[in-house]
């Protein structure tokens, strides 16, 4: 981790009210008295300019096997099904887009439907999206100049939990929004199961997550700008859960993570574990009813 941080208000509602919440290592977990958002405090510099994700996050993003399932064709169903849902055709754009799989796979199937384009903080990541037909743009994206265009449907598949000040990347959505525009939000769910057995165990608790979202913080993060037409939990892996248990909270390398996820994208494309994935489908249901399942989606429309 770098040794160079910086101090931040809270990411939510801008006052520095803050108590501990969570200690993991060298990392701080604090929470906010005034609106109850939990975040890491202070940040690592590498961390807050997205430097990290430029240069040694790489290394992960890009690996063989974390590639080979961000492109398979089961990643991004759950994403893909909501985004239908509510859009189905126009402008999108992927902040955060990483290597390109989303786009990649919304063009593969629904092509004529949409305008696509991507973008993140990290070069290689995007070189390899335009490898592989995507287009992206690159650039800060509060600051990057879209000379004009307007959007349909931005979306944030797990990014805003990333992001050092997530506001200025909603003020700039809805900016940039047409009129009644969609904005799609992915973030990890701070009150999952998975949270609430392991704590600091956790695999999630780490440096690259600033920011840890209920649905309450994240509902008062886009309050001012955006409805909620829709909002449910979602996500769910067990194995995580056993795992991180054995490990008593010891880092988890970035290579175990992009097996795992190797492995759990195999799972669920095995014709063999039909009756398996049946049993996950349903628990996952429940959890999701429960709001205790991973992660926390939400499709907010522009006031």
């Amino acid at each position: 981790m770098s040794l160079q941080q910086i101090t931040r208000l809270c990411p939510v509602c801008g006052k520095g009210q803050e108590t501990s919440y969570l200690t993991k290592a060298d990392l701080r977990l604090v929470r906010c008295r005034a609106c109850s958002m939990v975040y890491v405090n202070p940040v690592p510099t590498e961390f807050a300019s997205g430097e990290y994700y430029d240069q040694t996050g790489g290394d992960y993003y890009l690996s063989p096997a974390k590639l080979e399932s961000d492109y398979a064709e089961v990643r991004f169903e759950r994403e893909l099904r909501l985004f239908r849902q509510h859009c189905p055709k126009g402008s999108v754009l992927d902040v955060g887009c990483s290597s390109g799989a989303f786009l990649f796979q919304l063009g593969k199937r629904f092509g004529s439907d949409y305008d696509l384009l991507g973008t993140d903080a990290s070069g290689p990541a995007l070189a390899y999206a335009e490898s592989r037909g995507v287009p992206v743009v690159r650039g800060d994206f509060p600051k990057r100049d879209f000379a004009g265009k307007q959007f349909d449907a931005i979306t944030f598949w797990a990014v805003l939990e990333h992001l050092h000040n997530p506001k200025a990347f909603v003020e700039r959505a809805w900016s940039l929004l047409r009129p009644g525009g969609l904005c799609f939000v992915l973030v990890p769910n701070l009150q999952s199961l998975a949270l609430r057995i392991l704590g600091a165990r956790y695999r999630y608790v780490y440096p690259q997550h600033l920011n840890y979202f209920s649905k309450h913080t994240l509902l008062q993060l886009v309050d001012q700008r955006f409805t909620v037409i829709d909002f449910h939990s979602t996500h769910f892996n067990p194995i995580i859960i056993w795992q991180d248990w054995r490990r008593a909270g010891a880092e988890v390398p970035n290579t175990d993570r992009a097996a795992l996820l190797k492995r759990t994208t195999a799972y669920k494309q095995s014709p063999w574990l039909k009756p398996v994935k049946t049993a996950y489908q349903i628990t996952e249901k429940l959890l999701g009813s429960l709001r205790l399942a991973d992660n926390l989606a939400a499709v907010l429309r522009k006031k």
